[in-house]
């Protein structure tokens, strides 16, 4: 049987979602409940697929389905298709199965054309109306289907205005309507070398074309490149029959939310605009109204709206984002979806859900995107600042940003990624600007309100943004925004708080974040689930400040802590040089002496502020090079010191010094003297790291203290390598034990960083009590790629060019994986409960901490800050896949 491509709205329900897209499935579902929805049909997302395969050509039989459907949704309204007397006009909608807001196209008031105006016109007994949707049309069926730009559409309109002495749009009459229809239709012949299309049937065929071409549109790339939406699943399309809220001042149309998507409050939040289409309040061309003061216009429209809000956000248990018209007083909705909101709001509204009955635990916990909980961490202004605040606007998305001025995207995005912070100040924003959204550190618009396009786009990536700010006048041509008497040009620095509205002058000190109840409530129900599955989140901390920072969000022990970083201090370089450069082991004693008093002060900083819990201490790491001044900046220092006729023992010095880092040169580093190889060329150095760490266990103990410390061994490839080096630590151990005159506990591990590892970790495992995946260095050994001359050179093309589908070193590759899990099993099979964690950057990763709890692994640590990430990953891995 051949596919059926074309649903009429009454065939469908939300469960068809991933065929007839969100707006579709929502459409039919509210069809289905009896709510006031305009007939139409949705053309499924196959539709979309099909099309791309064949060439960006409709498949075939398509057409036949719009046809006969389209005959239905006639008999449903009672109007007709092309009819010069009874017009049936329709709207060309977008609609992916994960919405998309403003990325895709849209084509309004389609089967207008001469002669069906007039009878619109007459139907409707307006004139005016019928003329004004007629302009509308003609401008966004050109922009959309002809690829003519709209800012030319814009300008003829601007002038005829000014001709007229009018300044909104309402004000144009019919005779300046049929003027500016003329102007149009004349510009589309002059760009397109064609008159604009007068047949109804081909106009639609166009636009669905069209509208499906639009998800390859560079915005809707961009978008789902930052929102991880696969490009495979396509794009619905949804024909319904037009509402119209631009009727006179009976008539409107809005966007409304039924909780605040900016702080996830119980409120009806929203916006309309009286005598306006749908797009006008999106688009930000006009700042609209409260949707409060709707209650005074329409009050029965208002009463109708509010208790629809409430049966949808019921029906569907989640905040939603409702569009709706009022024709003539009779209310429609258009659309309803799960409202993109912030973090902080999602948080807040999956907490009170809960309370309120509407959801358990486990679907609060499953609503949190976990790679936008980072947008709880944004800083805020500092309450006791002096603010020189400029003007006010609406406070579209939260947090605060500080930047110079930039007028277009692609300033933003040029300078953003030359590490330059940035605010992005429009007129308005429209999709083709995301590029320069997402580098922008705030967006900063003049018009438009809390739905429009920067709004809501803002809030969906956690940038802070300030919409609707009227008090500021921006001037593109001359880079130059007007607030009052003050100018402020392109590259002045200004600070927005997307929180108040607030635009400040220069840049003002902000305050770190502070967990609300809200989230803090979120965690814990994470970690009780993460608890039930056996994953805990541990943290990446080299310091008794990161640690302390660690617990204060979650976590449950420390994953790594890296000693090497307590060697670059100022005062301890120069031992650390002494005794790279020895000669000998009784040349390294001296050196080595200084340094272990200097760890063992570590140390005790690090476990006492991790008391009651494990932490794991890895042996220095890196190769010594990275400890010695640079070659070629020796030879340049040697060969100045020869011009300028410095002193000969201190050339011969410096020349000395220039054998011995020539000596320790290697040609690839990270492959090279590093590791548990010092530690088995140079015992002495792991000795005195075991015994700083062990001495400062005792003098905790001692104390009272609770203290869980893992030594653990880096790079190991073979088992005589643990054999050797854990030898030489219980060694160490008895020694200290002995003098303090106490068994001290510790345990001792391996890092598996190499394919060789997690092959062998079966007979790894006789030697070890855990272990932990480096999958920085894993992923670098098992692709074969150097990650600094990867990320900077060749890794972002093969991304683009779908090679890899996404950048190894933030995303667990899957070969990877199997090699952690292969690595877990063998481990298991000699020690059925040994532990298992991984430390690298991946640990953070919510995508990668789901693969490590497939996986089997005991704990994920990374970062201080990615910590709440990471327990909530946990968490949703658990509900997903449950593991005993």
């Amino acid at each position: 049987m051949s596919k059926k491509y074309v649903y009429l709205f009454k065939e469908g329900s939300k469960d068809m979602r991933a065929l007839l897209g969100g707006k579709g499935a929502n459409l039919a579902e509210m069809t289905r409940i009896g709510l006031p929805v305009p007939h139409g049909m949705t053309i499924t997302t196959e539709a979309c697929n099909d099309f791309f395969a064949q060439g960006n050509q409709l498949p075939e039989g398509l057409l036949d389905e719009v046809w006969k459907n389209l005959a239905t949704v006639e008999e449903q309204t009672g109007k007709k298709f092309g009819d010069a007397k009874n017009p049936l006009l329709v709207s060309v909608r977008s609609g992916a199965a994960i919405s998309m807001p403003g990325m895709m196209d849209t084509v309004l008031n389609l089967g207008l054309n001469d002669d069906t105006v007039k009878g619109f016109a007459a139907l409707t007994n307006d004139e005016r109306f019928a003329l004004d949707c007629y302009r509308r049309f003609i401008q966004m069926y050109a922009n959309v289907v002809m690829g003519i730009d709209g800012y030319k559409f814009d300008q003829i309109i601007e002038r005829i205005k000014s001709d007229q002495g009018v300044e909104v749009d309402y004000e144009l009459n019919p005779d300046h309507l049929r003027q500016l229809i003329d102007q149009y239709k004349g510009l589309v012949k002059k760009e397109a070398g064609q008159d604009f299309p007068q047949e109804p049937s081909e106009q639609l065929v166009l636009a669905i074309s069209a509208v499906f071409e639009s998800w390859g549109n560079p915005r809707a790339i961009v978008y789902r490149q930052i929102n991880r939406i696969p490009d495979d699943i396509g794009t619905a399309v949804n024909v319904q029959s037009m509402v119209y809220g631009n009727m006179g001042n009976t008539s409107g149309t809005g966007v409304a939310f039924t909780r605040n998507p900016a702080t996830g409050v119980r409120e009806l939040y929203g916006e309309y605009l009286i005598n306006a289409q749908g797009e006008d309040v999106v688009a930000g061309i006009r700042t609209p109204h409260h949707i409060s003061e709707l209650e005074k216009e329409l009050p029965e429209a208002f009463k109708q709206f509010t208790d629809t809000c409430s049966l949808l956000e019921n029906h569907y248990k989640d905040m939603q984002d409702i569009e709706f018209t009022i024709e003539n007083g009779s209310l429609f909705i258009l659309q309803t979806r799960n409202a993109k909101r912030t973090t902080q709001a999602a948080v807040r509204s999956a907490v009170e859900m809960v309370k309120e009955g509407f959801i358990t635990r486990d679907e609060a916990v499953s609503r949190i995107d976990a790679y936008q909980l980072d947008q709880l961490l944004h800083p805020s202004i500092d309450p006791k600042a002096d603010l020189d605040v400029m003007t006010k606007g609406l406070p579209a998305s939260p947090g605060a940003a500080a930047g110079a001025i930039v007028f277009t995207a692609d300033e933003a995005e040029a300078k953003g990624k030359a590490g330059e912070k940035v605010i992005l100040v429009r007129n308005e924003t429209t999709p083709d600007d995301i590029h320069g959204m997402v580098m922008a550190q705030g967006v900063l618009t003049s018009r438009g309100g809390m739905t429009s396009h920067a709004a809501v786009v803002a809030r969906g990536m956690g940038t802070p943004c300030v919409c609707g700010c009227e008090g500021i006048k921006v001037d593109l041509d001359k880079k130059v925004i007007q607030v009052g008497d003050l100018t402020l040009a392109e590259g002045d620095i200004i600070t927005i708080d997307g929180s108040t509205g607030n635009v400040i002058k220069g840049e003002v000190p902000v305050i770190p974040p502070v967990i609300s109840d809200h989230f803090q409530q979120i965690l814990d129900w994470c970690a009780e689930i993460a608890d039930e599955g056996g994953m805990n989140v541990h943290a990446n901390a080299d310091t008794p400040a990161d640690a302390r920072k660690a617990l204060e969000f979650g976590a449950r022990g420390i994953g790594l802590c890296r000693t090497e970083h307590m060697f670059m201090q100022v005062d301890r370089l120069p031992y650390v040089q002494e005794m790279i450069l020895a000669e000998n082991a009784d040349q390294r004693r001296a050196p080595l002496e200084h340094l272990l008093k200097f760890q063992q002060e570590d140390f005790v900083g690090i476990l006492d502020a991790m008391a009651g819990h494990p932490t794991t201490i890895r042996l220095l790491d890196p190769p010594l090079h990275e400890f010695l001044p640079n070659m070629e900046n020796l030879m340049l220092e040697i060969n100045d010191m020869k011009h300028t006729g410095a002193d000969a023992k201190a050339i011969a010095e410096k020349e000395d010094l220039l054998r011995k880092v020539r000596a320790l040169h290697e040609a690839n580093p990270m492959l090279g003297h590093r590791g548990c190889r010092l530690g088995v060329t140079y015992p002495d150095v792991y000795r005195m790291q075991a015994r700083a760490i062990l001495n400062a266990t005792a003098e905790l103990i001692k104390q009272g203290k609770d203290i869980h410390v893992e030594i653990e061994i880096p790079l190991v490839i073979d088992p005589k390598e643990v054999e050797i080096l854990r030898a030489e630590i219980d060694d160490v151990a008895k020694e200290v034990s002995a003098e303090v005159g106490m068994e001290i506990p510790y345990k001792v591990g391996a890092m598996l960083e190499l394919p060789r590892a997690c092959l062998g970790c079966d007979a790894l495992t006789e030697h070890c009590d855990f272990f932990t995946f480096g999958t920085n260095d894993l992923t670098q050994t098992t692709l074969g790629f150097s990650r600094d001359d990867a990320e900077g050179k060749f890794l972002p093309i093969y991304i683009e060019q779908k090679i890899l589908k996404e950048n190894p070193f933030a995303v667990l590759d899957k070969h990877v994986t199997e090699l952690v899990a292969l690595a877990v099993q063998k481990g298991r099979s000699v020690k059925p409960d040994i532990s298992f964690g991984i430390c690298g950057e991946h640990g953070g990763d919510p995508a990668s901490v789901a693969e490590c709890h497939e996986a089997g692994l005991t704990f994920v640590s990374c970062s201080p800050y990615r910590v709440p990430i990471a327990i909530v990953a946990a968490a949703q891995a658990q509900i997903k896949s449950p593991r005993q």
